[in-house]
This record gives structure tokens, sequence and C-alpha cells, in this order.
């Protein structure tokens, strides 16, 4: 190309490589803009992820697995069940995850596990499932389009021996806030034992056993509530109904509308998959059940996958070890470690000759 002209401003080709660096350094500047971006929302979704409540999750797209097990150190005067509360357990997960840990003192400093793990229950995703194995309420909020599906879990008590918490799916019928209590025949009837009377009803208030809010079934006589004893969470101590935390309840008191399904199940053993991964959660299970080939069957066929999913081996050995000593905790079945290969027959040999010149 040729310029006319003697001053070098004129020269076309000059100018027009003038407005492809201007264009250029335009998109590099637009691209780097995009990619900041992109890594302050990313931040951002990891920070909110972050600032997510105690139990709080987001749903896996693909797999079964949710939180992470973790320590804290215990603070001056404070009781394994301050830290199981101040963390989202209850008080059987707390002290199957720290049994050399005392309930009472664990000491200033003394490293406490907190179990924060869990397979989710094999059963739909919706509403409420609670699972009375587990001593655990799971809760699937609806979300907005655009918003991430998640899943909350909280620890419960359920009802003590002959007080079965009922199983089967149902709904909820009615929030109540502040209700009054009315005690059953079986309260008066103990009380009357006792020679003492049983009050007609308990009023709103420090002393009535369903806290400050309470979740109505549409099985007759049973609540989601909350509690006047927290330390019973966690514990089979209740007359059938599904005790939480005083402060749990009152966070999905608003966000559960009437009609909400739930589906309580009794589930002591939980198995799925975190990628190419199986897990098993294994809990004790009540008293009316046995852990035995059934129970291996019932875990094998969680573990089904599809015919497109890779095949994973399964550790048969530590599976039947997990089921026959329930922990809680969500273990993975690693393949067993193959057995050393046998020494070929000349190697045993040389190594025989070898041990006979040294003893000379």
């Amino acid at each position: 190309m040729r310029c006319y002209g003697t001053v070098r401003e004129n020269c076309r080709p000059l100018r027009y490589l003038r407005w492809l660096a201007l264009f250029m350094a335009l998109i590099l500047s637009a691209g780097m803009a995009w990619a900041e971006e992109e890594a302050s929302a990313e931040g951002s979704d990891a920070e909110a992820a972050d600032e997510w409540p105690k139990g709080h999750y987001p749903l896996p797209e693909q797999g079964d697995v949710i939180g992470e097990d973790y320590t804290v150190e215990a603070r001056r005067e404070e009781t394994l069940l301050d830290i199981a509360r101040e963390h989202n357990v209850g008080y059987q997960e707390i002290r199957r995850a720290n049994p050399d840990v005392s309930v009472w003192m664990p000491g200033e400093g003394t490293e406490v596990v907190i179990p924060g793990r869990f397979i989710l229950p094999p059963v739909e995703r919706e509403g409420i499932v609670i699972n009375v194995a587990e001593l655990r309420l799971y809760f699937y909020p609806p979300v907005d389009e655009g918003e991430t599906p998640r899943v909350e879990t909280y620890p419960i008590g359920i009802g003590r021996e002959g007080f079965n918490t009922p199983l089967g799916k149902t709904k909820t019928t009615m929030n109540l806030k502040d209700p009054a209590w009315y005690p059953p025949s079986s309260v008066r009837e103990e009380a009357a034992a006792r020679g003492e009377e049983a009050p007609a009803v308990v009023p709103p208030g420090p002393d009535n056993p369903l806290g400050r809010h309470a979740i109505m079934l549409d099985i007759p006589g049973y609540l989601i509530h909350g509690t006047n004893k927290p330390d019973g969470i966690g514990m089979r101590a209740s007359r059938g109904c599904i005790r939480m935390f005083p402060e749990d309840v009152a966070s999905i008191f608003e966000r559960v509308p009437v009609g909400t399904q739930v589906h309580l199940i009794n589930q002591p053993i939980k198995a799925g998959w975190d990628g190419d991964m199986p897990y098993v959660q294994v809990y004790e299970p009540l008293k009316e059940q046995e852990a035995g080939m059934a129970a291996l069957m019932e875990t094998l066929a969680l573990l089904e996958r599809n015919g497109d999913a890779p095949s994973t081996p399964l550790n048969y050995e530590l599976l039947r070890e997990l089921l026959e000593n329930p922990s809680g905790e969500v273990i993975a079945l690693t393949p067993a470690t193959p057995p050393e290969p046998e020494p070929e027959k000349e190697t045993r040999e040389e190594e025989s000759l070898l041990w006979k010149e040294l003893a000379v």
C-alpha cells in the first residue's frame, strides 16, 4: 500500500490500523469486565452458600449426599448438648460421634466431632420427609424460578416405646402460633396414678410442651411442634408427636403452607451416590426391626444405577460390617484391597537359599 500526502496522519493504512487496535482494546476490556463479573457472581454464590443457616444445603443435581462432618472446640462451661443444638444435631447423633466426651463437661478446648453429613432419604424430594429411624426431618422448600433448589434438615424427637410415631403419607392441615395444649387421656391417667390431677388445658407459656409453634398433621392428635424441653431433641421421648428445637420449627413455620405433603418413613439404612462413589449410612434399627439378608438386599437395591452409569465394585465385606455395627456415619463403600499375589516358586526358592546363606 502507498500513503498519499506527506503527513503520516493522512496515511489510510495507519488510520485503519489505529481503528483496529482501538476495536481490539474495547473487545479485550469487555472480556475482562465479563470475566470479573462472572468471578464476582461465582464468589457471591459461594459466599451466599456459606451464609446459609446450618442444616441448609443446595440440592445435588445428581447424587444423594449433602453436608460435611467437621470438628469444633468446646468452650468453657459448654455442655455437649449446647454444642449439639448450636450445630443442628440431636442428642443421639452427638453422642455417637463423641462417645468419649463428657455430656455435661467436655472441657474447654476439647475437640468435638459434628456429624453434619447425610444421605438423602430414598423417597421423593418433596415437602417434608421424616425418618423416624434417623431422628431427623428433611424439608424441601418450594423455590422460585431460577432459585437454587435446596434441602433443609433438622434433628427431631419422636415417640417413645409404646407411643410410636405413625408412618405413611399425610399432609399439614393448620399452623398454630402459641397453641394451647389439651392433655390426652393417657396423660391424665398417668397423673391420676401418681395421685396428681392433670389440667384440662395448658395455656401458651413456658410450661406448654408444644412450645410456641405447632403444625397440625392430617392424622388426628399428631403434630410437628416445638418444645419446652429441648434436651429431648434427638431422642425417643415424646408421645408420638414430632418435636423440634424451638428455633427450628419457628424457621419453617411460615414457609410450610397448609396442604404440604409429609412423608413419615422408618429407614434405618440409607444408601446413595456421590459421583461414582457409593455411600451407606446405617442407624440403629428400632426395636421391632432386625438387620439381616433383607437389609442387605434393600441396600443393594438402593445402590442400583441405570445402565448408562459406570459400574463400581462394592465392598460387600464392609457393607456387612456396617449393617452389623450401625454408626450413623456416611461411609464410602470403597472397593476392598485385592490380596497380594503369591510369589512365584522360583522367587520363594531364591529367598530360602538367601536365608540359608545368611544363617551360615
